[in-house]
């Protein structure tokens, strides 16, 4: 498993937490990110990256459709990872 080089940024409140749940469910990010396609979110690796890593806003419907996919409830995405 890699491990991230950059610290996180500020552009979204979910990343670091979809991150998180997604490495805890064991998919792989380019496994994750064809997923997501094949739900119908337009999204490229480079994107889906830059979303974990905190430095581009999270549209509605990728929040949507990553929480179908990792079957959390949305609100789950936003909480504080301390608790």
């Amino acid at each position: 498993m890699k491990i991230r080089k950059k610290e996180y940024g500020e552009c979204n409140m979910i990343g670091k937490r979809v991150e998180m749940l997604r490495k805890r469910k064991g998919v792989k990010q380019k496994d994750f990110i064809s997923q997501m396609q094949s739900m119908g979110c337009d999204i490229n690796p480079t994107s889906y990256s830059k979303l974990e890593g905190q430095f581009r806003i999270a549209t509605d419907k990728e929040i949507y459709v990553i929480a179908h996919l990792l079957d959390v409830d949305i609100n789950l995405l936003f909480e504080n990872e301390d608790k």
